[in-house]
């Protein structure tokens, strides 16, 4: 994940401190830590079990650095920086740790390759063991993290054979969730990400807003539903828009195949949601290619039945009620719900329609709550 930088020019004015990173002198803000300052700088650290929106962690070790003076590598995301401090982010030294550690990582994994339909993250370990060509096998042997095979819920995969004890799950539903609905248990390759009673996710406080899913970087938590859509031919595109279920402004990204939508992921530099979404937003947008979607207009006739008909007729229809209710019950007769799942365009000129219209503010939406 990528860390955003907002700050602005009353930020910079508390850029006082300095420290010299790779041999440069840089300014930095109190409080950021050596890799917030190293990613400013366009300092590539990697990292595994780090996600800007949770506290450090320190657990995955990768965003190591070398600071002077002190005897070990220290965890940048959890070193505050300090003025006059000496870091190096990158040395041979630094690169041989970093390797070792990814290799071991992708030995206890079944897998290191996973599709990206999977989640936001999920290729983040798959990205680092190509860049430090960590997939040489050596540490294989045991494995820790039991895939939950009998948790059928439609929307969330339990894969944890790929886990890696990152714990980004845990914290993220804690921390930007407050659902505390994932934990640990066990010690050492016996450690498993579970919920309460160990029992399935319909049964827990998990309300299903897919967080889980989008900071997981190896695919243990996936998107079951876009996962339908591994064989669907066609390249994964990305379309920046607006969630309609609600009037919070969620930003989403829209996933498609060609012409079939097969995924939604949130924006992690929406101004409204920072990467969160809730159920719907992330996973009920079935009704866009539902096969039962009407795409004919439909009149009612003489017998009482709907029958298809063109656009210019249906509209001509519509608008001899609009008129004949005003003329026989009065302006105020008439009131318009915008429905939660139709585009904002469609919002807006259904709400001016009837103000402009009809002279009045009787209208509502089915999802203003």
């Amino acid at each position: 994940m990528t860390t955003h930088d907002h700050r602005t020019a009353e930020d910079a004015e508390a850029l006082t401190a300095r420290l010299t990173l790779d041999g440069v002198e840089v300014p930095f803000a109190p409080g950021e830590t050596l890799l917030e300052v190293s990613r400013r700088h366009r300092k590539d650290v990697p990292t595994l079990c780090y996600d800007p929106r949770l506290d450090p962690f320190g657990g995955c070790r990768l965003c190591v650095v070398e600071l002077e003076g002190s005897r070990n590598p220290v965890a940048s995301c959890a070193r505050a920086a300090e003025d006059g401090m000496v870091v190096r982010t990158t040395s041979e030294t630094l690169e041989g740790y970093r390797k070792t550690l990814v290799e071991m990582v992708c030995s206890e994994n079944r897998q290191v390759d996973v599709d990206p339909l999977s989640g936001y993250a999920s290729q983040e370990l798959r990205e680092l063991a190509d860049r430090y060509e960590a997939r040489t096998g050596r540490f294989e042997g045991k494995r820790s993290g039991r895939s939950k095979q009998d948790d059928d819920n439609p929307f969330i995969l339990r894969d944890y054979d790929q886990c890696i004890s990152c714990y980004r799950c845990v914290r993220v539903c804690a921390e930007q969730e407050g659902d505390y609905a994932i934990s640990v248990k066990g010690r050492g390759f016996d450690t498993q990400i579970t919920v309460e009673f160990d029992g399935l996710l319909k049964d827990s406080a998990c309300t299903f807003c897919g967080q889980c899913v989008q900071t997981c970087p190896t695919g243990a938590l996936a998107d079951r539903k876009a996962l339908r859509h591994v064989d669907t031919p066609g390249e994964i595109e990305k379309t920046r828009t607006i969630c309609t279920y609600c009037g919070v402004g969620c930003s989403v990204d829209v996933l498609t195949k060609g012409d079939t939508m097969v995924g939604v992921q949130p924006a992690m530099d929406g101004p409204a949601n920072v990467g969160a979404l809730c159920i719907k937003g992330q996973f009920a947008y079935d009704f866009v290619q539902h096969e039962e979607r009407l795409k004919t207009p439909l009149v009612r006739g003489d017998d009482g039945e709907l029958h298809p008909t063109t656009w210019e007729v249906a509209l001509d229809k519509a608008a001899e009620g609009f008129v004949k209710a005003r003329d026989e019950h009065g302006r105020h007769s008439i009131y318009a719900i915008a429905s939660g799942r139709a585009p904002h365009e469609a919002a807006y000129t259904t709400q001016k329609f009837i103000r402009a219209g009809f002279w009045s503010n009787h209208v509502d939406n089915c999802s203003r709550a």
